[in-house]
């Protein structure tokens, strides 16, 4: 059975997107601005790696939409990845046919849409940024894993990753440390 892994660059704070930005996407935000070093490019290269989709949010696909088909000569295999591989989004504003390769539209209900999928064979299915639909995924218990890359930033307001709604018990399953004082907290779901 394949996997969502939620991977959210965060604040120490909590915060997932810039306060003055239009999403979390924004690339002129606090997250793209902040430092994570050879081991945290070495850490993001290794996890789309070990995936083979995106599933993502109407913000987060806008803005990566406009950004990444630009990027792929200077990004190499990862911009490659990125531009190539099948890209889910769940926006209920969008229409098809969306403008980047490989992107459709979830169109029915959401929890019976992602269980479909992880029922697919393939690799991991990463979700980048998407805070609403993070916290809709969580609502049902669809994500295996959350992997938190904090950054010693306090950003001071913005939108937080962890909305409103059902509480739920994570336990930690792995950390990493890298030079440029950014930290990567590993979750699962408490009892899994």
């Amino acid at each position: 059975m394949r996997r969502v892994i939620v991977s959210e660059f965060v604040s120490l704070d909590g915060v997932i997107e810039d306060p003055g930005g239009s999403g979390e996407s924004d690339r002129g935000g606090w997250a793209f601005q902040a430092d994570r070093g050879p081991e945290g490019d070495k850490f993001k290269f290794d996890e789309l790696a070990a995936a083979d989709a995106l599933l993502l949010g109407r913000l987060t696909y806008e803005g990566f939409a406009a950004a990444w088909p630009q990027m792929e000569e200077q990004t190499g295999e990862y911009g490659a990845w990125m531009n190539g591989y099948p890209k889910r989004v769940v926006s209920t504003t969008l229409e098809e046919p969306l403008k980047w390769n490989n992107s459709t539209l979830i169109k029915g209900d959401l929890a019976e849409e992602i269980a479909n999928l992880k029922e697919q064979p393939g690799k991991d299915i990463l979700v980048f940024g998407s805070g609403d639909l993070v916290n809709g995924l969580m609502q049902h218990d669809l994500i295996d894993e959350y992997r938190l890359m904090v950054f010693p930033v306090i950003v001071g307001s913005g939108k937080r990753l962890f909305g409103e709604g059902d509480a739920k018990t994570l336990k930690l399953t792995d950390t990493k440390t890298f030079d440029s004082g950014a930290v990567v907290l590993t979750y699962e779901l408490a009892g899994e």
